[in-house]
């Protein structure tokens, strides 16, 4: 099958392409640019695809979601989080291994991939456990986990508490060329938080998470990674100190990366105000000085990727107090209009931001996405940057309607994603 997108502003960074033009996908790859296609349109069984005023770019790549399934599948399936990911623009997903169980065997890596192939609609990457159960305290099998399929390791959900177990792990890891992805929080200071420790805390009558519970594991972590050389992801970065600390890292020649989360540069603690659980998410909002530090943070490449850390959950779990309801928030249907705004106001160009959502991800797990060269695998994202839409959490993909944005107006649109050559999502007309 074949299938031409014209007339789109094609921007690649992986080619530094910026540039109006055509793209023809053939057999599921991409094939070329051509300038002429008059004749190509009118071969039988052809796709055409008018992307006129829209943008062409390399399908998103998401570091940091979580599918859910196996074991709580009443939040997500992998079937619907895939779905949830086309509708976002994302061809391609990183999925967490706090699952029940976790993902912290090959046996479990190989049931998410076999499910992904035959449930899923987007590629999915799995990320194996640290440790066994996610206790923190004996390492999972890595190895074998690589060899499933696995693309990185890390505890998310949880962090790994015992330096010892960490650095070993960095250690270990070095022999597959792959990343340890962290979970900067220190539960000794943040136990029993449920927001940002500050004003509105204190207002609302909330047990506050310091911002030192992150930035003091954000310093560990960085030493050990200066001290075994492994490649670091901090993920959910949410403070101007870790900003700070990884900046200070990266001048040193520390291999670190790090990502950042829509919510975390739109929102702050003050959207907690209405004791909306819809709002709860770990790392929590932040402050409007630790938003712009983010924003800084992703203007001088100090984070190198935004992620959604989507992270469903059911209603009737966020119907509850504040203290007893999950953390987290449902992201991929909302995640390309709310990066748009970083645009909009002067934070990125449009195509800094499409690096940070496919060639930076698709690097620092090491896998052949994020690019529209000849030859790859024709993942695919149409959008609209100017097409207004109302958040509707109803309409979601995802199980998971715990949003903060329900209600929003917002600029940028997903018009098709495609995947291995096969348009998996489509919307004309266009509305969450």
């Amino acid at each position: 099958m074949k299938i031409i997108i014209k007339g789109g502003r094609i921007i690649d960074p992986s080619q530094e392409m910026d540039t109006v033009g055509n793209v023809l996908i053939e057999n599921g790859v991409i094939k070329g640019f051509p300038s002429d296609i008059r004749g190509l349109e009118k071969e039988p069984g052809v796709r055409v695809i008018d992307a006129t005023g829209k943008v062409v770019s390399p399908g998103f790549v998401d570091l940091h979601v979580h599918l859910r399934e196996p074991g709580f599948e009443h939040k997500e399936t992998i079937r619907t989080g895939c779905e949830a990911a086309a509708a976002g623009g994302f061809t391609s997903v990183v999925c967490m291994p706090n699952t029940n169980p976790v993902n912290d065997n090959a046996s479990v890596t190989e049931y998410i991939l076999l499910k992904a192939r035959t449930q899923g609609m987007v590629n999915v990457f799995p990320v194996g456990a640290i440790t066994k159960g996610q206790r923190g305290e004996i390492l999972a099998e890595i190895g074998e986990m690589w060899e499933a399929g696995c693309v990185a390791v890390s505890d998310d959900g949880r962090p790994v508490m015992n330096s010892r177990v960490m650095r070993h792990a960095m250690e270990y890891v070095k022999a597959f060329g792959i990343p340890v992805i962290s979970h900067a929080e220190d539960i000794n200071l943040s136990a029993n938080g449920v927001m940002n420790e500050g004003f509105y805390s204190t207002v609302l009558g909330l047990r506050g998470i310091p911002n030192a519970s992150e930035e003091v594991m954000v310093a560990r972590d960085i030493t050990l990674a200066e001290l075994t050389g492994a490649h670091l992801h901090i993920a959910h970065v949410s403070t101007r100190g870790s900003v700070r600390l990884i900046r200070d890292a990266k001048e040193r020649g520390i291999r670190v990366t790090a990502e950042a989360t829509p919510h975390h540069f739109t929102l702050t603690d003050k959207a907690v105000l209405d004791y909306d659980t819809n709002a709860k998410v770990n790392p929590p909002l932040r402050s409007e000085e630790d938003v712009e530090a983010i924003k800084e943070g992703l203007r001088d490449g100090t984070i190198d990727v935004i992620a959604t850390d989507h992270a469903p959950h059911s209603e009737d779990e966020k119907k509850v107090e504040f203290d007893l309801a999950p953390f987290g928030i449902s992201g991929l249907e909302t995640a390309l209009p709310l990066s748009l705004k970083l645009v909009k106001d002067g934070v990125l160009t449009l195509p800094e931001l499409i690096k940070k959502l496919t060639l930076n991800p698709a690097r620092i797990i090491g896998i052949q996405k994020g690019t529209l060269r000849v030859g790859s695998a024709a993942d695919v994202v149409v959008f609209d940057t100017d097409r207004v839409v109302k958040v509707d959490r109803y309409r979601f993909r995802s199980k998971g309607k715990n949003t903060p944005f329900h209600g929003w107006e917002l600029s940028g649109c997903v018009i098709y994603t495609i995947v291995g050559g096969k348009i998996v999502y489509s919307h004309n007309v266009c509305c969450f």
